[in-house]
């Protein structure tokens, strides 16, 4: 008789209470020192469960909270839309809200195309309580005056635009990327966790609006697009 070993067992029992919806997403998983005593092993043997449900993107394990159940993936058309992470989140049934944790109007530089003076933002995007995007963002107040005097604390600075400053060009760059010790605090993730980087440019009529990083957990976003062959 084949006898399953216990680490594929433990992932399994997680499994398959992940997948019944007794643990829901955002539910915090025991602890390795919990899960010891319920299976009677080694820390060895949790710790390899929790290595292969993580890299299946079933948990998130996380330096401050602990090991918890993953949201599912969102699937974005991000190629050709600018997609609005509030109604993303609010879209899977879960609860948006947002930290601004950094605020700051200084003069723009000539690379970065955005006319005289910029507004600096760093915004936390949360999914129910739990870290979902970090983001760096550059408003041109030539092109947006308004947005100084804007209350980013009470909307986030990308709905805002949607809202104020329609865009009638866009560009999107996405990386691969290790997240910086920065990034990685605020997410609460380990220093180089692979994450994704959407890197977003937007303009009105030539004149640059908006330059934005948004940099997500590796297995809290995938990039989805669908598209015919061109013919010759």
């Amino acid at each position: 008789m084949d006898h399953e070993p216990l680490h594929r067992r433990i992932a399994g029992d997680i499994e398959r209470r992940i997948a019944s919806g007794e643990w829901r997403p955002g539910f915090r998983i025991p602890t390795e020192a919990e899960l010891m005593a319920e299976y009677g092993c080694a820390r060895m043997t949790v710790s390899r469960a929790m290595t292969d449900l993580s890299a299946r993107a079933l948990v998130v394990r996380r330096r401050r909270a602990g090991t918890v159940v993953a949201h599912p993936p969102v699937h974005s058309s991000a190629l050709v839309a600018i997609p609005d992470i509030q109604s993303e989140v609010e879209g899977r049934g879960l609860a948006y809200a947002h930290r601004l944790l950094g605020r700051i109007v200084r003069p723009a530089r000539a690379d970065e195309g955005l006319g005289e003076r910029v507004i600096e933002l760093e915004t936390l995007h949360l999914a129910d309580d739990l870290p979902f995007v970090f983001e760096r963002r550059l408003i041109s107040l030539s092109a947006a005056p308004e947005a100084e005097a804007a209350d980013f604390t009470a909307q986030p600075p990308g709905g805002w635009l949607l809202a104020h400053m329609p865009w009638t060009e866009a560009e999107h760059r996405i990386s691969a990327v290790g997240a910086d010790p920065e990034t990685a605090t605020h997410l609460g993730l380990a220093d180089g966790a692979a994450c994704l980087r959407l890197e977003r440019r937007t303009w009105r009529d030539g004149q640059g609006v908006t330059w934005a990083w948004q940099t997500f957990p590796g297995a809290a976003y995938d990039l989805v697009a669908r598209f015919s062959p061109t013919k010759g």
